[in-house]
């Protein structure tokens, strides 16, 4: 669709452009990251933990309930961004998905499946048996490559029972790389889930530096086949714009001028300076969720693929309204199916139209 006239005016003055911006004409897409908050079926699975999420487990996972949470998040994803772009997202980046069968139901559900969304989804590691994956609408976006990359940390405190060395390696989330045209300009996608903070956050920040590094890497060797290269990293990092593994391992510039060449911008660190959240705890809110793009997105010329504005999509129905938590996201409660503890984050990308 067309960006609304009076945005687009005030949007180029402020970046210098002034009238002439009025004779252009500008097209848009939202690209979109939502942690699904277990979103798992309700079939057992002996080769990962998800006893809790069948129907004679601590869920009491029933198809019901899980339809139910399939028709949630398909009514948050279908609207994400709908603001200020008619269109569904051409991108919707997912975390904590059990495997390639709910995304499945997930693309399949009506709200969703006027977008004719592919999906890009690779098994990991995870013991909880959790994996990250990418929804495309087919129309905007062509996969030309995708893969996984396994993140391996070790847990230096214990011995391994089979080879009886010191380390056991901690399994994990792996970094989801798609590379592919979005309407016809090549462009490159990372999902993200980071390791937890389980221990406490000073105690594990180790592992979550050392999946920025992993991220880092995936996306130095973009830069080094392509110095312009349109990356957007995106997922739930665990942590917020001003840790270690943001701002001492990717680098990351919160402000367009402290941007550098081959650098990454994180339009989350406003937000969270700013006190905004995509989770809480214990009525402390963090932005844990990011989206953040590499520095060709900045030019702001926008003769290609540009960055234009992020934002935390949070809507009423996705509010806890009551109770201790009130304010919070509404989450599975008790066995029942709620949307999600995380609030999903988005970007807009625009470009001239030719």
């Amino acid at each position: 669709m067309h960006i609304k006239l009076q945005q687009l005016v005030l949007f180029f003055v402020l970046l210098g452009f002034g009238a002439q911006a009025q004779d252009k004409k500008y097209e848009i897409q939202t690209i979109a990251f939502y942690n699904c908050e277990n979103l798992f079926d309700t079939i057992r699975d002996p080769k990962i933990y998800d006893e809790e999420w069948t129907p004679n487990g601590a869920q009491a996972w029933t198809s019901k309930k899980y339809q139910k949470k399939v028709n949630n998040l398909a009514k948050v994803m279908s609207q994400i961004g709908t603001d200020e772009n008619t269109k569904m997202p051409a991108i919707i980046g997912v975390a904590e998905v059990e495997n390639r069968g709910v995304l499945e139901d997930l693309v399949k559900n009506p709200q969703l499946a006027p977008g004719d969304y592919g999906i890009a989804h690779f098994d990991s590691p995870d013991k909880r048996g959790i994996d990250v994956g990418l929804l495309y609408q087919k129309k905007h976006f062509t996969v030309t490559n995708a893969t996984p990359h396994p993140l391996y940390i070790y847990d230096m405190n214990k011995v391994d029972k089979h080879t009886g060395e010191k380390g056991t390696r901690i399994y994990t989330r792996d970094q989801l790389l798609v590379s592919g045209k979005l309407d016809g300009e090549e462009v490159h996608f990372i999902v993200n889930h980071w390791p937890s903070r389980v221990g406490g956050e000073k105690k594990s920040s180790p592992l979550r530096e050392a999946a920025a590094a992993l991220n880092k890497k995936i996306i130095d060797s973009l830069y080094a086949i392509n110095p312009d290269a349109k990356v957007i990293t995106m997922g739930d990092m665990n942590d917020g714009p001003y840790n270690n593994s943001m701002k001492k391992v990717l680098k990351t510039a919160g402000k367009k001028e402290d941007l550098k060449a081959q650098g990454l911008f994180n339009p989350m660190e406003k937000m969270s300076k700013d006190g905004l959240g995509t989770l809480a705890y214990r009525d402390a809110w963090d932005v844990f969720d990011q989206m953040i793009v590499s520095e060709p997105y900045m030019r702001g010329d926008f003769l290609g693929w540009g960055y234009w504005k992020a934002r935390i999509y949070k809507k009423p129905f996705m509010v806890q309204p009551t109770g201790q938590y009130k304010g919070y996201p509404l989450r599975n409660t008790n066995g029942e199916p709620g949307f999600s503890d995380h609030f999903p984050v988005y970007i807009y990308l625009i470009r001239e139209m030719k």
